[in-house]
């Protein structure tokens, strides 16, 4: 869908250049997570956020993300060149770039290539600071890039787990659940509480369970036929 006048008038009533609002090149940035938000909007900026050479600089609205996570999996240990990734899940309207839109790159890891297709990976592409992993319908934000204001700020983007644990470079012995792969899909190892670990076998047993009655009525239904 393409912006309307006023959408276009109120970018640039807001500081953006004609040469970055007009003309069909543009649009993406009025789509979320690039859509140039106003005044008008209501976006209510609560954080700041900006990469290592400060070209490319957002705004978040949401107070705290809706969960974040500590990621070991090989992918994010070469494309961050850390042990692993610190990430906090948004929605794309949580977001609003105020500089840098042109600064922005892509990278679609699965066939390696750098078209805008989703899912991807975002980054300025002077510094080539990670900026978001950007989803279908989410997107992934690194807190690191944050300004915080006080400690309370930074505690509410506290890592709820780890994923990909099994794949670790470094153990992190906090106590914290330790997923082997995707958080809720996979086997809870490390130093995970009993309880977690307890409650994640009666799961996997209620699921197993319940295949089973699945592949029942499925085997009974062919017979029949």
């Amino acid at each position: 869908m393409s912006p309307s006048a006023t959408e276009k008038s109120q970018a640039k009533s807001s500081g953006h250049k004609s040469e970055d609002v007009d003309g069909s090149h543009n649009e993406w940035k009025f789509r979320a997570p690039y859509k140039v938000h106003t005044n008008e909007d209501g976006f209510n900026a609560l954080y700041e956020a900006s990469c290592h050479c400060g070209r490319v600089k957002y705004q978040l609205s949401r107070e705290k993300p809706l969960d974040a996570k500590y990621c070991h999996c090989t992918t994010c240990q070469v494309l961050h060149g850390a042990p692993f990734q610190w990430a906090a899940i948004f929605k794309k309207e949580d977001i609003n770039f105020t500089h840098g839109h042109h600064e922005l790159g892509w990278y679609e890891s699965g066939e390696k290539t750098t078209r805008h297709k989703l899912p991807c990976k975002v980054s300025c592409v002077y510094c080539r600071t990670p900026i978001m992993d950007e989803g279908r319908n989410m997107i992934l934000l690194f807190p690191g890039m944050i300004k915080w204001k006080s400690e309370a700020e930074r505690k509410k983007f506290a890592p709820s787990c780890h994923m990909f644990y099994e794949q670790r470079v470094v153990d992190i012995p906090d106590g914290l659940p330790k997923w082997s792969g995707m958080s809720g899909k996979s086997d809870l190892i490390g130093d995970s509480q009993a309880e977690d670990v307890k409650k994640r076998k009666r799961e996997i047993e209620e699921e197993n369970g319940e295949n089973a009655e699945k592949d029942e009525k499925k085997s009974k239904s062919s017979k029949k036929g």
